[in-house]
């Protein structure tokens, strides 16, 4: 049931059919934002005589609404009035993804809800903010396990160096990343990387893990002062060009100025970059691999490689080092991080096989404390069923054509299906072979 608010204005109805309606002012608390502020919300919700849900909701000024009696609460005469979008939360929803401008490229979030930017849910007509929707009805959206995974691709740019990621790591935050596609251009050969932890053969000639991690924090140091050099001088660039100190820059501007420092400046960043690079390990990547990165181990995405990644909805780092200014933060974490991150990246394990038949292959890709990510193949007409579990599930079409519930899903569209939709069948109704994700919390 969708839980009314303490304080509310309301206005009940019986519809044809059985169908109970309601209005009422909800007053949704944006703690994503600065200042936490609320937002009053009026909301029309519907639940039909076989338990099905919709909704519709405005911040737009609403008294004059809530006050007249001839429509009662009528959700459809609601949406149209304020034209916002009626979701059906018995119904996958779609995901509306917002993009993120990054250093090195974009994100793309599809359950993203801080300041920079907040996700979608489609209905006819229009969208609703999602963290309006889960703010109204989490329960009957999530269950009662309402923690919802962060899904976005990362996208970074085709572009050496300015297109690599921070070489970061994550202190109790778990990812996967599964590889979309790789940059014809970047990467001729169809093979792309990820940095991943470090490099076996130099940590065995040192004398122990301790000197390793010295040998690596000096060499780090090294480039960090070269990059702080650099930064200075580019810093007087950006504010002659009219951009701002923490505003990201084009890789056309940022190979620009690099080429006008003084080469004997190039010729050091280049070598201390190589030197300190030299400690880590770049793991091969193509198309459909998979990455689990466990907390501790540095890891950067390199530049050209798109991927779809799953992770624990914290926002919590420690950056190592990175080829550019970092934008968000006035430091590097590199002697914190230092002294707990791992040496030894994972081994890679076969994936657990849920269920295997013609056409059809269902597999664990990974499992942590507070959610699983599944791989569903669908050969051409096949058709899967997703296990019920009396929670939400996060679907990603990765690629071909899918339907699920009445909906086509392409590429790189999403759906959360709340736990009573009905909908948890896919069919592959494209002519390739369909690759879907699906996310589920524990």
């Amino acid at each position: 049931m969708i839980a009314l608010p303490d304080h509310h204005t309301c206005t009940t109805a019986l519809a044809a059919g059985g169908r109970s309606q309601v209005l009422f002012r909800h007053r949704h608390r944006a703690e994503y934002l600065p200042g936490a502020p609320d937002v009053v919300l009026c909301v029309a919700a519907e639940r039909g005589p076989g338990g099905e849900v919709r909704i519709a909701a405005t911040d737009r000024p609403a008294d004059t609404w809530l006050r007249r009696a001839d429509h009662g609460a009528d959700i459809w005469q609601f949406a149209h009035h304020f034209q916002v979008p009626v979701l059906e939360l018995h119904r996958p929803l779609v995901l509306v993804p917002v993009v993120i401008p990054k250093p090195w490229g974009r994100e793309i979030w599809y359950t993203g809800i801080e300041a920079r930017g907040q996700s979608g849910v489609a209905g006819e007509g229009g969208q609703m903010p999602l963290p309006w929707l889960l703010s109204i009805a989490r329960e009957e959206v999530l269950g009662a396990r309402g923690k919802l995974s962060l899904l976005k691709m990362l996208d970074p740019l085709p572009d050496p160096v300015y297109g690599d990621l921070y070489f970061e790591l994550h202190e109790t935050k778990h990812e996967v990343y599964v590889v979309a596609r790789i940059d014809p251009c970047c990467w001729p050969g169809g093979e792309g990387a990820i940095r991943f932890g470090f490099d076996p053969v130099l940590r065995t000639a040192h004398a122990s893990d301790a000197a390793f991690r010295a040998a690596y924090l000096a060499s780090v140091q090294n480039y960090r002062d070269i990059r702080c050099r650099i930064d200075e001088i580019q810093d007087r660039w950006r504010t002659a060009e009219g951009t701002g100190s923490h505003d990201p820059v084009p890789a056309a501007t940022l190979r620009r100025w690099h080429a006008a420092l003084v080469p004997e400046l190039r010729l050091m960043e280049t070598g201390a970059r190589a030197a300190m690079e030299r400690f880590t390990r770049l793991l091969p990547l193509r198309v459909g691999d998979v990455v689990r990165v466990p907390p501790l181990l540095p890891h950067a995405l390199q530049h050209g490689v798109r991927t779809v990644e799953f992770q624990t909805p914290v926002y919590e780092r420690r950056i190592l080092s990175f080829a550019q200014k970092v934008l968000t933060q006035a430091h590097w974490d590199t002697a914190k991080a230092a002294a707990n991150m791992l040496l030894e990246s994972p081994s890679v394990e076969p994936f657990p096989v849920l269920a295997a038949e013609p056409g059809v292959r269902h597999e664990r890709i990974a499992r942590f404390d507070d959610f699983e990510v599944e791989r569903l193949v669908l050969s051409a007409a096949a058709a899967g069923a997703l296990e019920s579990t009396g929670s939400h599930l996060l679907v990603m079409v990765v690629a071909g054509l899918v339907a699920c519930d009445g909906k086509t899903l392409g590429a790189e569209s999403a759906v959360l299906v709340p736990p009573g939709a009905p909908g948890r069948r896919l069919r592959n109704i494209g002519a390739d072979t369909a690759v879907v994700l699906i996310s589920r919390p524990r």
